[in-house]
């Protein structure tokens, strides 16, 4: 009887088990499935599960063997620095539509600064899911 329980208590997994890289990944790199894998380590403060960082962006460079931090990774970027883009305006019955610059990068839901193209004045503005810019007053 004794004997059985102790087996039962040895076939138990792991609670947790921790992501970590299989080779270096780049910041701006979009995680991939062969780029990571778990390991049983426990190691606070780290993802615990792979569906959590693939196809996720990799937010700062992670060396080989290195757990994945929370905050290691991130949406990935719709809009680069400089890409052209449109950016547009609406309140109330009115909606302006023209073409921008961003002067910063950012996935769907961030807020940066984009220049207008004809004014050449710069204005904030939040990544939609289409990558377009909506401007608010």
């Amino acid at each position: 009887m004794r004997l059985a329980l102790l087996l039962i208590g040895c076939a138990v997994p792991a609670l947790a088990d921790t992501v970590v890289a299989t080779r270096p990944l780049r910041p701006q790199q979009i995680i991939t499935a062969e780029a990571v894998q778990l390991d049983g380590a426990v190691v606070p403060g780290a993802y615990t599960a792979l569906d959590q960082v693939i196809g996720q962006e990799a937010q700062y460079a992670v060396y080989p063997g290195r757990p994945l931090m929370i905050g290691a990774v991130g949406e990935p970027a719709l809009i680069d620095r400089n890409q052209l883009v449109e950016l547009v305006y609406t309140h109330g019955g009115l909606r302006i539509i023209t073409e921008g610059r961003a002067l910063g990068r950012g996935a769907a839901g961030d807020r940066i600064r984009v220049m207008n193209t004809s004014s050449r004045t710069a204005v904030f503005g939040t990544i939609s899911e289409n990558g377009t810019i909506l401007v608010a007053k």
